[in-house]
């Protein structure tokens, strides 16, 4: 046996346990094997576990185990870093629990927190810019901390008060599904639910980032007089927030 096919067949019995590959291996090997086994494991629970605590907490410590055991069985670790090692557990949630969709969501918060705290910095647009701009032609930048998604749950209320602990809302259907952002403002990630009509304004800067693009959908969804001001509404508060960090 080449050492190729050795580190081959260790690392396929290491991640799933496969008794062929024992069997290539030393058999005189094989409670020293199974302690690498269980130390492999054991961290990968340790890694889920450290970036998802508050999914924990909402799951309890026998469900989040289960969970991060068919997700280690599936997914073996594939980044240079084991801090990349949860980006798709929110996947083995929804297969593992796919009536849950507040399971989903809370685990996507999670995760997306961590991304918007190690993105690229952007620096807030100065105020005084704002009376120089040609709103006819302006194009908005997004802040490359922002995450968005689609919602149907009070799942951003769910993690608040978790983290916060406080009081834990009972979990339940949005009357009107929404939408949830995580950036990071300065050195704080922050979390916001937003209505359906600021996530799809939001989702629209994405393929035409034109300011009047943006007013335009916004007169067409809700009237002309309604449509501007809303438009205003929005790129205040996305400026005020560091959600829009710059306009060319």
């Amino acid at each position: 046996m080449t050492l190729a096919e050795l580190q081959r067949d260790f690392r396929v019995w290491l991640t799933h346990a496969s008794p062929e590959a024992a069997r290539r291996l030393d058999p005189r090997a094989g409670m020293g094997m199974t302690v690498y086994q269980n130390n492999y494991r054991a961290q990968l629970v340790g890694v889920l576990e450290a970036s998802y605590p508050q999914l924990h907490a909402w799951l309890g410590s026998s469900l989040f185990l289960e969970a991060a055991i068919r997700h280690i069985d599936s997914r073996p670790p594939h980044g240079w870093t084991l801090d990349a090692y949860g980006a798709d557990f929110e996947a083995t949630l929804s297969h593992m629990l796919p009536d849950n969709p507040d399971v989903h969501e809370l685990a996507w918060i999670e995760w997306s927190l961590s991304e918007s705290f190690v993105a690229p910095d952007a620096t807030m647009l100065a105020s005084d810019r704002l009376a120089e701009i040609d709103w006819d032609i302006a194009r908005l930048q997004l802040a490359p901390s922002l995450r968005q998604r689609s919602v149907t749950t009070n799942a951003s209320d769910l993690w608040s008060a978790l983290q916060q602990q406080t009081e834990v809302p009972e979990s339940e259907m949005l009357a009107t599904p929404g939408g949830v952002v995580t950036w990071r403002q300065g050195y704080t990630c922050q979390l916001k639910p937003i209505d359906a009509i600021e996530h799809e304004a939001l989702l629209s800067l994405r393929d035409d980032p034109r300011f009047s693009a943006l007013c335009d959908a916004l007169v067409a969804r809700l009237g002309e007089e309604a449509g501007i001001a809303r438009a205003g509404e929005l790129l205040a508060s996305w400026i005020s927030a560091g959600i829009v960090t710059d306009v060319d």
